[in-house]
């Protein structure tokens, strides 16, 4: 008998994002900037060993380049999650990361400020 609580009559089984990472909230790699590009180097990963249904579905997705904020929207997936994920393909040598180029290196910390002042304002 399934409980009510794990139910959901339109989405069917819930299952708890720390559950798929396996309570992880953070990768060995802190390399994935919410803009940062992924791309696949592998076209599976058959045969692999820890591997998630929800780390095929990243993989089968950056077979061309896509942001980590666009993967997570693409894969209903929170944030967090998919960082956690694109870790463990990152460590298995599955994917690449290119992380964004700032014209002049980082962002100057005006800037910073006048975008946090902006959403202040929201």
């Amino acid at each position: 008998m399934i409980e009510t609580e794990w139910v959901d009559e339109e989405a069917g089984p819930l299952v708890r994002p720390y559950a798929m990472v396996r309570g992880r909230t953070r990768s060995r790699q802190e390399v994935f900037d919410l803009v940062a590009f992924v791309v696949a180097v592998v076209d599976t990963l058959y045969g692999w060993v820890n591997v998630e249904p929800e780390h095929g579905a990243l993989l089968s997705l950056c077979r061309r380049p896509l942001s980590v904020g666009e993967l997570s929207a693409r894969t209903d997936l929170p944030v967090g999650v998919v960082r956690v994920l694109l870790g463990d393909l990152l460590d298995m040598g599955a994917i690449r990361v290119r992380e964004p180029a700032y014209a002049g290196g980082r962002p100057s910390l005006d800037l910073i400020k006048e975008v946090l002042d902006g959403l202040r304002a929201l």
